[in-house]
């Protein structure tokens, strides 16, 4: 971390002495301005469209609707994590991280995958991630979505004027890294073993 400030603090120097030096300094200070602006601008816009949706996952929890996304996902979630039946809070968590990353929710899907993680991990012997484990990490990397909010908030916060006109190149990346990472993930465990 003190590295990265270190750079930050170097390109910063470096930027206020060329400016000194070409005599440009009120336009870096300006351009500096119009940064934070835009910056925060895109920070409040993108956060809004984070709060609405994980508050919308969160009605949906509440309301029991997870609870019947999770009764459709458990054939596949069961085949992809076998070892996920035996408890009902894992297979919950997977249903809930699962259900965020479908909605290009990644940030309301960390702490469901991080408590699926957990009781995963429990399940193990706690020294070596198992199968299931690093399945799950592979899944959540690759993120297939479904209905991408998040960057369909950062798109339209650029100025795009169909800021869904996305979704098909997403669900053929997302389908094309979801069985990449999958393939990959069990040709591993096998050369592993």
């Amino acid at each position: 971390m003190l590295e990265l400030s270190i750079i930050w603090v170097g390109i910063l120097l470096v930027s206020l002495l060329f400016a000194s030096f070409s005599g440009k300094t009120a336009a870096v200070g300006a351009a500096a301005a119009e940064g934070v602006q835009q910056a925060v601008e895109f920070c409040l816009s993108v956060g809004g469209m984070i709060c609405l949706w994980s508050g919308l996952m969160e009605v949906m929890r509440r309301s029991g609707l997870t609870a019947r996304l999770s009764r459709l996902l458990r054939p596949v979630l069961l085949r992809l994590f076998p070892g996920a039946g035996a408890r009902a809070e894992t297979l919950d968590a997977l249903s809930m991280n699962v259900s965020a990353n479908l909605l290009g929710l990644g940030n309301a899907a960390t702490a469901a995958g991080l408590r699926a993680a957990r009781e995963m991990a429990r399940a193990a012997d706690g020294t070596v991630a198992s199968d299931e484990l690093c399945r799950l990490v592979v899944l959540n990397t690759a993120s297939i979505q479904l209905l991408p909010v998040t960057i369909a908030a950062v798109r339209e916060s650029a100025g795009a004027a169909v800021p869904y006109d996305i979704l098909p190149a997403v669900w053929i990346t997302s389908l094309c890294s979801v069985t990449a990472g999958l393939l990959a993930a069990a040709l591993l465990r096998r050369v592993w073993r």
